[in-house]
Parts: C-alpha cells; sequence; structure tokens
C-alpha cells in the first residue's frame, strides 16, 4: 500500500517473513493467507516513520506537554554519543517515572543533533487524535498483552528486527510500564529479546545500549499512582484523561533530569555472558545490567533528600532541623562521588528552604509559621508521596542500609565479625534481588567491603577483619544510619508476605485472591502498628516478594515439604525485620 512505512513494506516483500507466517500457519493449523492478512494489518497498525512536518508539530506538542518543567539534559554525554550515532543503531533503555518520559527522550536527542529514534510504547496510550501524528513521529504502539496472539508476537519480532537491520535508533521503558514507588522496577525482557535476536540474525549489525535516567523535582502525576499501589483502579488513557493531564502540566513544578549512562555494546556484551554463563540468561543478564547502568547514571535530588529527612523524623521540623537531618546524608553522598541533580549543595541554607516551600506549594508537605518560628511537616495522606520521592535515591543507599544489618548480624554472632557479616549481606542481596539491581556477588562483596569501611570511625578506606565488639561500635557511632528508613517497608511488606503464605490452606495458589488477601491484612497491620509505615502495604512491594517465593518454589503446593519451607521463609523474614528494629532504636540514640 502507498501508505505503508518502509519497514512495513520491506517485511511484506520478504520471503523469509513469508516462510515464517506460512510455518506458523502450519502449526496453528490455519490458512496461510489468512495468517498472511492478520499479519499485514498487525504491521500496519504499528508501523511508524519520522515525517519532518509531523515531527515538528509533535515537538510543539510534547514541548507543550512539558511545560511544568525545565529539562536539563547531561551535554557532555550527549556530545559523546554523537559520534556513536553515525556508526551504531543506539537503543534508548530509559527509566519511566511518568507519562512525559516518552517525550523526554526525543526532545534530548532533537536538542543534540542525534538522529530520531523509534520509541515504543503502549497501545493504550494509541486514540484519536495524536495517535496519526504520533506514528508519524516515529511512535510504535504495542499491546500489552500478546499471549494469545502468536501471529502479533512473531509480526513485532520481525519488525524490531527489520528497524534494527536498517540500522534505526530505538526507545523504550525497560520497566515496561511507570514505578508505583520512585525506584526502578524489575525489567521487563520481551523487546530486548527481540533485539538480540535481532543482532545474531545480522552479522554485520552492532547496536548499544545507553541506559537514560530520567527524574524530575516532583510531579504531578505521583499521587494516583501512589494510590494504584494500594489497589486503586488505574483511569483508562483517553481524550478526556489526556486533557486533564495536560492542565495539570500548566502549574510549575521545578526540572527534570536527564542522564545518559554508559554505552555498551550489545554484541560483545552478548558474547561475554554466552562465555561466562554458557548461554543461559543472556537476556535477562543485559537487562540487570542495563537497569544498574540506569542506577547509577541517576543523580541525586534535593527533594529526594528533604524527603528522605522528613520521613526520618515523622514529625515537624524546622529549617535547622531539616539541615541537620540532611547533613550526614549529604556527607555520605560526598564521600560515595555520588551526582547530586545540578550540581546542588545539599547543606545550603536557601537550596533546602526553597524546596521545603516547594513541596508545600504541592501538597506534599504543610508548614506552620504561628509559633517562634516556622516548621514543616508531611501533610495527611503524603507519606506514600514523600516516600515516592525518597525512592528516587533509594539505590545508592541500599548497599550502606545491608551492611547496617549485616553489622547487626556481626554484633550478634561469632567471633569473626567480617565472615558473619559478608554472609549476611549476601543472603539479604538473595532476599532483595527481585526489588534491587546489585552488582555480581563478587562485586557486591567488594562494595560492602567499601560500605563498611566507611561505617567504620577513622580514615580506613579497606576493611579488615574485625569482633563483634568493633560492629556494636561502629553501629553506635555511625552515622547515617539508614536501613530502618530504607529497607523496612520492603522487609515489612515481604514478612506479610511470608505470614500469609505459611497461613495459605488451599492446594492451588490464586495469586490476584492472595495479593488481596496480603492488601486487606497489610491495613489491619498498619493499624495495629505492626508496621514500621503505612509504605509497605502496597501491591508494588507485594509482587517482588511473592516472586521471590515462587522463585523458591514456595507457591507450588507439590514442592516437598512446602509447609515447612514457607514456615522458615517466614522466619527468616522476621528475623530480618528484627535487625531492621534494632538498627532504628540505635537511630534514637545519640551518636557515640
Amino acid at each position: 500500500m502507498s501508505s505503508d512505512t518502509p519497514e512495513v513494506a520491506q517485511l511484506l516483500a520478504d520471503d523469509g517473513f513469508a516462510g515464517r507466517l506460512a510455518e506458523l500457519a502450519g502449526s496453528l493449523g490455519r490458512d496461510r493467507g489468512e495468517v498472511t492478512a492478520e499479519a499485514a494489518g498487525y504491521l500496519r497498525e504499528m508501523g511508524a516513520m519520522h515525517s519532518a512536518q509531523a515531527m515538528r508539530t509533535w515537538s510543539k506538542f510534547t514541548t507543550w506537554m512539558f511545560r511544568a518543567h525545565e529539562l536539563l539534559v547531561d551535554e557532555e554525554a550527549a556530545r559523546r554519543l554523537q559520534g556513536l550515532d553515525q556508526k551504531y543503531s543506539l537503543l534508548f533503555l530509559f527509566s519511566h517515572r511518568s507519562y512525559l518520559d516518552g517525550a523526554a527522550v526525543p526532545v534530548a536527542l532533537e536538542r543534540h543533533g542525534l538522529s530520531p529514534a523509534f520509541t515504543l510504547g503502549g497501545a493504550n496510550l494509541s486514540f484519536f487524535p495524536v495517535n496519526h501524528l504520533a506514528r508519524r513521529s516515529g511512535i510504535v504502539y504495542i499491546r500489552r498483552s500478546t499471549q494469545d496472539l502468536p501471529v502479533y508476537r512473531l509480526t513485532l519480532r520481525a519488525y524490531i528486527g527489520q528497524l534494527i537491520r536498517n540500522r534505526q535508533n530505538l526507545s523504550w521503558s525497560i520497566e515496561g510500564g511507570r514505578t508505583r514507588t520512585g525506584k526502578l522496577r524489575p525489567p521487563t525482557y520481551g523487546i530486548l529479546r527481540y533485539v538480540v535476536d535481532a543482532i545474531d540474525a545480522a552479522p554485520d549489525t552492532e547496536a548499544l545500549i545507553v541506559p537514560v535516567s530520567i527524574v524530575y523535582e516532583q510531579l504531578h502525576e505521583v499521587g494516583a499512582m501512589t494510590a494504584e499501589a494500594r489497589g486503586a483502579r488505574k483511569r483508562p488513557e483517553d481524550v478526556r484523561w489526556l486533557v486533564n493531564f495536560a492542565r495539570l502540566q500548566k502549574h510549575r513544578l521545578g526540572r527534570a533530569y536527564l542522564d545518559f549512562g554508559e554505552p555498551v555494546p550489545l554484541r560483545e556484551r552478548m558474547a561475554e555472558l554466552r562465555d561466562d554463563q554458557q548461554g543461559r540468561h543472556v537476556v535477562e543478564r543485559i537487562a540487570l545490567d542495563a537497569s544498574h547502568r540506569i542506577n547509577q547514571a541517576t543523580p541525586v535530588t534535593v527533594t529526594a533528600v528533604v524527603c528522605l529527612a522528613m520521613l526520618a523524623a515523622d514529625r515537624a521540623l524546622t529549617l535547622d532541623g531539616v539541615l541537620q537531618t540532611v547533613a550526614p546524608m549529604a556527607t555520605y553522598i560526598a564521600s560515595r562521588r555520588w551526582p547530586v541533580a545540578g550540581a546542588a549543595d545539599l547543606t545550603d541554607r536557601d537550596t533546602v528552604g526553597r524546596t521545603l516551600r516547594e513541596l508545600v506549594a504541592s501538597g506534599v508537605l504543610t508548614s506552620y509559621d504561628g509559633g517562634t518560628e516556622p516548621v514543616w511537616v508531611i501533610g495527611p495522606g503524603q507519606h506514600l508521596v514523600a516516600a515516592f520521592y525518597r525512592n528516587t535515591a533509594i539505590h545508592l543507599l541500599v548497599d550502606r542500609a545491608i551492611g547496617e544489618l549485616a553489622l547487626v548480624a556481626a554484633a550478634e554472632g561469632g567471633p569473626d565479625g567480617l565472615e558473619t557479616a559478608t554472609g549476611e549481606a549476601l543472603r539479604l542481596r538473595d532476599l532483595l534481588k527481585f526489588d534491587f539491581f546489585f552488582a555480581s556477588r563478587r562485586a557486591f562483596a567488594e562494595q560492602m567491603g567499601l560500605e563498611l569501611a566507611i561505617i567504620e570511625p577513622g580514615d580506613a578506606d579497606t576493611l579488615r577483619e574485625f569482633t563483634p565488639d568493633d560492629a556494636r561500635q561502629w553501629l553506635q557511632q555511625g552515622r547515617p544510619l539508614v536501613a530502618p528508613l530504607v529497607l523496612r517497608p520492603f522487609l515489612d511488606a515481604y514478612h506479610l508476605v511470608a505470614d500469609r503464605l505459611a497461613a495459605w490452606e488451599d492446594e492451588t495458589f490464586d495469586e490476584s485472591r492472595f495479593l488481596d488477601e496480603c492488601l486487606r491484612v497489610g491495613r489491619q497491620w498498619a493499624l495495629q502498628g505492626r508496621l514500621a509505615s503505612e509504605e509497605s502495604v502496597s501491591l508494588e512491594l507485594f509482587k517482588p516478594a511473592l516472586q521471590l517465593a515462587r522463585h523458591r518454589g514456595l507457591l507450588d503446593a507439590g514442592t516437598p515439604e512446602v509447609r515447612q519451607r514457607r514456615a522458615d521463609f517466614h522466619d527468616e523474614l522476621r528475623e530480618s525485620v528484627r535487625r531492621a528494629t534494632v538498627v532504628a532504636e540505635l537511630v534514637r540514640q545519640p551518636p557515640g
């Protein structure tokens, strides 16, 4: 058809694609012509192009939609990408905290003279009238549920393969959907698997994965997302939704920061993993690597640190109180040489004061100035929103938090504190691997040594052997202590899941009913004070815990000794929560 995009026309004329469709038709027992016609329809549904006129209009529209934020892009990294853009397909895998993310990447590429990317997005956003303009601006709409559509899956695989063969740039969310907690979600593998297959099938083609971090000082949609994490129904996207979303953007919310991580040559990385892992889990490992690199490229925002301080105090603070709470965190961030968004000074009085006022303006905090000096406190029903902003920086605190719990184990364990702490840290790494992105076991052990050396008072830059008394002393003197704030919400959620799993009597496991029970019991536990924070009552926290239980074979009633293993799982989580409580008690004591 005259309206077919180049990739669609190429595939419809490709004998290899026709042969694969014929094979699929035979396996399905369907007519070959019928399957071919169905595939052609799917191709035209996916087909996108870069029309200069449409892209100019789309650029104006997306810039207008982005008007609540000032977008700041990592200029130096963008310049480095310009040379690579001439040689390779660039695969921009971005973090996903907002509907605006899909607009941020094209704006950044256009601003820095990079070739436009085909952005792969959910078909839920394909509605009249914006979808036609979007397709002509490189937006590829993909259906989310394709389990019962084998022809669609084969067609999508072929279409992505053709884009790679044509050396096009691609862009998509590695998470598959927006995070409801603020931290990076576990990666999805479907599109990346198709890309890996395309690289395998085209020996002369190379592509570079470019991790992309997008983080915002504030977002208008956070309240709705945190409600969805508590079980609220997600509003479907349509024209009315778009109008309401656009109206919200007239209220300024500060800056958005887009940073590019270190590019990864995909073919080279595939070869390394196949040599190292005998060809197993290559796609999964690449996805985890990309997620880890996105976190490494994500700067700390002042909003994240201020929300961290307010959640840690959980009471009204003066400006001096906020600064005193932030100070040890700022020192730690500097010791790790972690980038701060906008190169802001986290200890600057004016900077922190401005952030407090901005959080009041958006309703996250409330202030009271009827006394001797103004005080700030988290607003009613806003703890989950504050936690969302805190979680944008949680990745840089996880190793520290694990180190603290490892020291608790060492303080309570045998004479070899280093051995006990290392074993406990690796256990926690395994426990939390579906929620956080860790380096390899060897690299993680090295990082943990660095964390424990930082906790140790003095100028040590490497960790030596230590005793339980040393561990107790370091915990008493170390600041900041972050495990209760960083890991306790997750450990509480995991503990609740383990508790409900241990009590599960049915032979068959119904995930939907189980998660609903976790929400109901979670609300009970929160009212009883059995959870440190209502943040733990979240589907976004329950699902990784359930994934861990499935990984350990705890959901199948036919697993040998499954009841005892579920009970052991529950005991393991209860002990982890207890150790987090030990650190929380130390936080309430003065250091020393």
